[in-house]
């Protein structure tokens, strides 16, 4: 190909994505680089933006990506998804039109989810975002709420898979009870990640704490509504890093409103980013984050290299790491 390629490296919000990779690579190869910093403002803003661009890097699920949009990109002919997949990604579409999507699999450890998981829950527990708050306002320990120590309380976990048991091992070193619940999960496995299996009922009865580690998928979209609410301890808190569908957020809001559960600490949700003046944006017994669980340097440059080394197996006419093979029938 020698022909200029034109590159568009989408949802750096940060400003990073020039610094933490090595785009000279495809430079020294005819490929042209364009940043979009913003977010699309709907569908067609997107398709208006981005029709010049031959490949796409999509930053995660930051920008959906339905037919409705693929089919409005006329020069698109290939894509990378930073991570593993993304369920608003329409790589079906993607296929019909023989657009190959390459990801960014192995991203290492999950720590930096795990670990902002945790400083949720600790700034659940000693309501610190209030405690900031009053600080910069002139306050001292007035109007703040949750004052209580980790040791003897219980988490509940509900998915206990690789970044589950990690959370599960950050409770257990404070000293926490553990236990675990979701769809599959053994009295086995549930042994072999750190907790205990109970029931789901069980979990958000009994939990001082419930924190949520599951794929958003049919069968965990609005797996926590208004009822599993209504079920929990007044004083109980609830974190939420996985995926925002995952607990029905127009309960959660009710909940929190109502004092039916203490507070919740959340890093995603139904619309990202969040919309100013959103219901949640309202509510004092709420620490809101804005999607930050991958957000850290190590995660951004295995992104950006993997990114490099998808497309230069492409320009080279041997796609890796396709997740969508039918793409590539009768090429």
């Amino acid at each position: 190909m020698s022909q200029t390629i034109k590159l568009a490296l989408l949802d750096d919000y940060q400003k990073v994505a020039l610094k933490l990779g090595d785009w000279d690579r495809l430079r020294r190869r005819g490929v042209e680089i364009t940043v979009f910093n913003e977010p699309f403002r709907s569908i067609d803003d997107a398709a208006q933006k981005l029709a010049p661009f031959d490949i796409l890097q999509l930053l995660r699920e930051r920008t959906a990506f339905p037919r409705a949009l693929i089919e409005k990109l006329p020069n698109l002919r290939f894509m990378v998804l930073t991570g593993a997949r993304a369920s608003s990604l329409d790589d079906k579409a993607a296929a019909e039109r023989g657009i190959p999507i390459s990801n960014t699999p192995g991203g290492g450890s999950n720590a930096s989810t795990a670990e902002l998981c945790w400083a949720l829950l600790m700034s659940c527990a000693r309501d610190l975002a209030r405690a900031e708050r009053l600080m910069r306002s002139g306050g001292w320990h007035d109007g703040i709420r949750n004052m209580v120590v980790l040791e003897g309380k219980r988490l509940g976990v509900i998915g206990l898979g690789r970044l589950g048991s990690r959370v599960a091992g950050y409770a257990r070193a404070f000293g926490m009870e553990v236990v675990a619940w979701s769809q599959n999960l053994t009295e086995e496995k549930a042994r072999q990640g750190g907790a205990r299996l109970v029931s789901k009922d069980e979990l958000l009865a009994t939990s001082d704490f419930v924190t949520i580690h599951l794929v958003l998928s049919d069968r965990t979209r609005g797996l926590i509504g208004a009822s599993d609410l209504a079920k929990m301890k007044k004083t109980a808190m609830l974190i939420n890093t996985s995926r925002g569908p995952i607990v029905d957020e127009a309960a959660l809001i009710a909940a929190l409103k109502a004092g039916t559960i203490a507070h919740a600490g959340l890093d995603v949700y139904d619309k990202e980013p969040l919309p100013a003046g959103h219901p949640l944006t309202r509510l004092d017994n709420v620490t809101l984050v804005p999607h930050l669980g991958y957000v850290v340097e190590e995660s951004y440059r295995h992104f950006y290299a993997g990114t490099i080394a998808d497309i230069e197996a492409w320009l080279d006419g041997k796609p890796i790491n396709v997740i969508n093979p039918d793409a590539l029938k009768g090429k």
